[in-house]
């Protein structure tokens, strides 16, 4: 155990080279354990070198079926390749080994989101929120795909919860904006959560877009 002890401390610090060296040793010392391929594998995957992190968490799957873990690190690199299909698979199976925490519930209904089943994909996103009731960015995601959904009385609560606790929060200020603008006729509203988004966040080019849409659109009403 003092090598993974040594290996996790060089990680943090991050020393990846040394962290690798000091987890291959102790691959070598143990090679049926299936620890020591999976924290390889996640330095590989935080690197961003999925062709070198895949592999180390197949080995550790063959070593053990119900490593949770690597089931969960194999499908973060299916999901950034956006093979959605195959990571929503892999993230059901962590979750079937017992891996049941907010981001696998939010990374599973992500993947689902993102082949394209938006109903299959809520409850997911709730069970996250639920789990994890202070991640803003899991909120605004469940909000965002229940105003996707047209469910906007169910997304404006949500909105509002993220600004309530964090009022800077640029992006909940543009979805509330939208989503005043395109499900309500209250443009006031909707005008001023974009100017607050883009007035927070200068960059914020859609909001910024949208309200000048929406303010040349009043004044040719009037």
């Amino acid at each position: 155990m003092s090598i993974h002890k040594d290996a996790i401390s060089e990680m943090q610090q991050g020393n990846y080279e040394k962290a690798i060296e000091l987890f291959m040793k102790a691959v070598e010392e143990n090679p049926d354990d299936a620890t020591g391929f999976i924290n390889i594998g996640n330095i590989f995957a935080s690197l961003g070198d999925a062709e070198q992190a895949e592999p180390f968490f197949q080995k550790a799957l063959t070593l053990d079926k119900n490593a949770g873990t690597a089931f969960y690190g194999l499908a973060n690199l299916y999901y950034n390749q956006e093979r959605f299909e195959e990571a929503a698979k892999l993230y059901e199976k962590a979750m079937q080994t017992g891996l049941e925490s907010a981001d696998v519930y939010f990374m599973l209904g992500k993947s689902i989101e993102q082949a394209g089943n938006d109903r299959l994909a809520l409850p997911y996103l709730q069970r996250a929120v639920e789990l994890s009731e202070n991640d803003h960015e899991i909120a605004l995601s469940y909000g965002i795909l229940l105003a996707k959904m047209e469910l906007f009385e169910q997304a404006q609560p949500v909105f509002e919860a993220i600004l309530q606790a964090q009022p800077e929060h640029a992006d909940a200020h543009y979805n509330l904006g939208v989503l005043f603008a395109v499900s309500t006729e209250d443009q006031v509203r909707a005008l001023s959560h974009l100017k607050q988004a883009y007035t927070i966040e200068p960059e914020h080019t859609q909001a910024r877009y949208l309200y000048d849409m929406i303010t040349i659109g009043t004044e040719q009403g009037e």
